[in-house]
């Protein structure tokens, strides 16, 4: 289990380039098993995460080939169906949550989709109901092996276009129905779509591909079935989760940084939700300068009452940046309630901070109030374990503000999502070494 030793305190100066999206990714790589012809993907991040599927498709049969860094071409025209159903694919497929996409482009294509249970941040519940239920609403037989714990659809006679009303906006779910009902017979109407960017930037790719999906970017899509697909080259959108790491990270290091290349226009409500607390940012033309800052003050609403950022579905603020939010706020100047409302377990990582000296109420799984301290009390360096990607890499910006050196372990929660992010730090100014 390796290990990251951060002397906090530093003040960091320099350029960022964000890696590309680790959530478009899984996406992204899952749809080359659509077509038999080759497809070419840019901007493929260097995460753990990301590797592993890449992985799952080599052993799959696709044809992998790295043209350049972060640019792979994939060819899936000769397939081991059987390695779906092997021992080695359970227990490859048991370890990523994003292999559960594999099943829609799968199913469309062959008629047939298994899956183990899979893993992933342990965060609370993450259902997949949504996306079996839209397998069987277009035709497909489900089972599911308990003793096992693995999960099968099959549809023999092929998939056929229906009208469905998702019972959540899941995004991987509405990902893998849209897998599978490209290639379904007659149309496909999905109401309560799940419309992120990393979403919208599929169906960009599969209409690229010969598929005809219209409403891209709303919650109703409407799909009309084709016979095949073809190939396509695209590229990946910079990670907005990892731009808002980085705006967290100058605010609480008081450091002057400088992220390229944000795609501004996919970053939603992330800019003006740093700003409710305080945060200077700048556009300069498709890049986000954030000034050194002696401080920031935490905004209240008009009526006075205390701020509070939550979560929700696109074009809602992103779950995965509550995380940075909340260690960003113990030390602005003011208080907020952060209000976590998808998953059970995500906020349990503030025992963590609390250590360190962050004055925080967590008031049930959903909700902590954080009161903060403006610089007035630095936090205090220890020793932490990362317990899931997000949380992770709050406490290690918490570490890099720290007053000492603190310890992160099981850094490789980390790594799942953040591209040779050590090296990056060091690139400006950060005091961090990997210990294997």
């Amino acid at each position: 289990m390796a290990t990251f030793q951060i002397e906090g305190g530093h003040k960091l100066k320099g350029d960022i380039h964000p890696q590309g999206a680790k959530n478009e990714a899984l996406q992204i790589l899952c749809a080359v098993l659509l077509t038999p012809e080759k497809v070419i993907i840019e901007n493929i991040p260097d995460i753990r995460d990301v590797n592993k599927l890449i992985q799952i498709l080599r052993n799959l049969g696709v044809k992998v080939e790295k043209l350049d860094k972060g640019t792979f071409s994939f060819q899936a025209d000769d397939l081991d169906l059987g390695y779906l159903e092997s021992e080695l694919f359970k227990q490859e497929g048991s370890s990523l949550r994003g292999s559960i996409m594999i099943v829609g482009p799968m199913l469309a294509r062959f008629g047939k989709g298994y899956i183990p249970r899979p893993g992933g941040d342990k965060i609370g519940r993450r259902r997949l109901d949504t996306h079996f239920e839209g397998f069987i609403k277009l035709g497909a037989d489900f089972r599911y092996n308990r003793e096992e714990r693995f999960y099968g659809v099959d549809a023999p006679n092929g998939l056929i276009g229906t009208y469905m009303l998702l019972d959540q906006a899941s995004v991987t779910g509405t990902a893998n129905i849209v897998m599978a009902a490209v290639l379904a017979k007659g149309t496909t109407t999905i109401y309560n779509a799940a419309c992120e960017p990393y979403l919208q930037q599929l169906c960009r790719m599969l209409n690229s591909m010969g598929a005809k999906i219209e409403g891209v970017g709303s919650n109703l899509l409407v799909i009309e079935g084709v016979e095949s697909l073809g190939g396509c080259t695209h590229r990946v959108l910079p990670d907005m989760i990892e731009i808002g790491s980085w705006i967290g990270l100058a605010a609480m290091t008081r450091s002057e940084i400088t992220i390229k290349n944000v795609s501004w226009e996919n970053l939603g409500l992330i800019p003006d939700t740093f700003r409710k607390l305080g945060i200077t940012l700048e556009k300069v033309g498709d890049d986000i300068h954030i000034p050194e800052q002696d401080g920031y003050e935490i905004h209240s609403f008009i009526d006075g009452s205390i701020m509070t950022i939550s979560d929700a579905p696109w074009p809602g603020f992103t779950p995965d940046l509550l995380s940075i939010v909340l260690v960003v706020c113990t030390q602005a100047r003011g208080s907020v309630l952060v209000h976590q409302k998808m998953f059970e377990s995500r906020l349990f990582f503030v025992d963590k901070l609390i250590d360190m000296g962050a004055k925080i109420i967590l008031c049930d799984p959903h909700r902590a109030t954080v009161i903060g301290h403006d610089f007035k009390s630095n936090l205090k360096a220890t020793t932490m374990v990362s317990p899931d990607i997000r949380a992770g890499i709050s406490l290690l910006i918490a570490a890099l503000s720290a007053t000492g050196t603190s310890t992160i372990h099981n850094i490789e929660q980390i790594d799942r999502g953040y591209e040779n992010i050590d090296e990056r730090l060091r690139a400006v100014g950060a005091h961090i070494k990997r210990i294997d």
